[in-house]
């Protein structure tokens, strides 16, 4: 009878959790779908070719030195945060002792600053980059800080993705005779692939779409930059300070149009590529 009566209870108890979690998943999608429709439905009737031209105005507003400006900031970011983040994620994985403490304080900290909130980072690249070492407002400034913004992002998730590589494919390695440094190059990496892609993507919306600690470090001189010493902004930025200024809204619509395509074509890209290695 007792078992009869908390069987009834933890069916009804399931039921209750399947509900909220369903009724959890629909409010996220529908308020993505929402925000979605809203930027297009805002944005697309304002994009003007005056939007796309080479160099920025008060009349114009033009987003194109922004864009550039934005796969720079990717690009040489992701260059930077990318090896280094993958070079110490197979340090810990695959050669660090088990047991070390240095590594658990390691991935503490990692997880601790994936957390700190961007405002953080932005001042210290202010007080590190731009006043200490001179750099001024330059991309070189928000490409270093936004780089060690990502960094723990793609420490964590490439340590995950090496974790989650069967042993058995290490022990087959080791069985033919390769090396530690070969089996994790030719053997262990290859099959993370998919993972560390993973990481890499969610650190290119994270650079896509930062606009405090860019402010503080890039600036927010909407021309094209001679060199990485030039101040700069990013589309997060401009879309930011058009919308601030309050005069040209339709424009800032538009900006996040461009923005959400940018990232996606990112994503899209970067997970078929990881489904294409997946299959090899």
């Amino acid at each position: 009878m007792k078992k009869e009566i908390l069987r009834k209870r933890f069916y009804a108890g399931s039921k209750v959790l399947k509900t909220l979690v369903i009724a959890a998943a629909v409010f996220t999608i529908f308020m993505l779908f929402f925000l979605i429709v809203y930027i297009l439905v805002k944005g697309i009737p304002n994009l003007t070719p005056s939007l796309f031209s080479l160099k920025y105005t008060t009349d114009n507003v033009s987003m194109l030195p922004s864009i550039i400006n934005t796969l720079i900031m990717i690009g040489v970011a992701l260059a930077i945060a990318v090896p280094i983040g993958v070079f110490s994620a197979i340090y810990l994985v695959e050669y660090a002792k088990k047991g070390n403490k240095l590594v658990k304080v390691i991935r503490m900290m990692a997880e601790t600053l994936t957390g700190i909130p961007s405002i953080v980072y932005g001042l210290f690249g202010m007080l590190f980059f731009v006043s200490f070492f001179h750099m001024s407002y330059s991309l070189l400034a928000g490409i270093l800080t936004v780089a060690i913004m990502v960094l723990p992002t793609v420490l964590r998730t490439t340590e995950e993705a090496l974790m989650a590589v069967p042993h058995s494919f290490r022990e087959g390695s080791f069985g033919l005779g390769a090396g530690k440094l070969r089996t994790v190059f030719r053997i262990v990496l290859p099959s993370a692939v998919p993972g560390i892609l993973s990481g890499v993507i969610l650190a290119t919306g994270r650079i896509a779409g930062e606009t405090a600690a860019l402010i503080y470090t890039a600036g927010t001189v909407a021309e094209l930059p001679k060199n990485l010493l030039s101040s700069g902004r990013t589309l997060s930025v401009h879309m930011y300070v058009l919308s601030q200024e309050g005069l040209h809204t339709d424009q800032a619509f538009a900006t996040a149009v461009v923005l959400l395509v940018m990232v996606l074509v990112i994503n899209v890209v970067s997970a078929r590529v990881a489904n294409m290695m997946k299959k090899e």
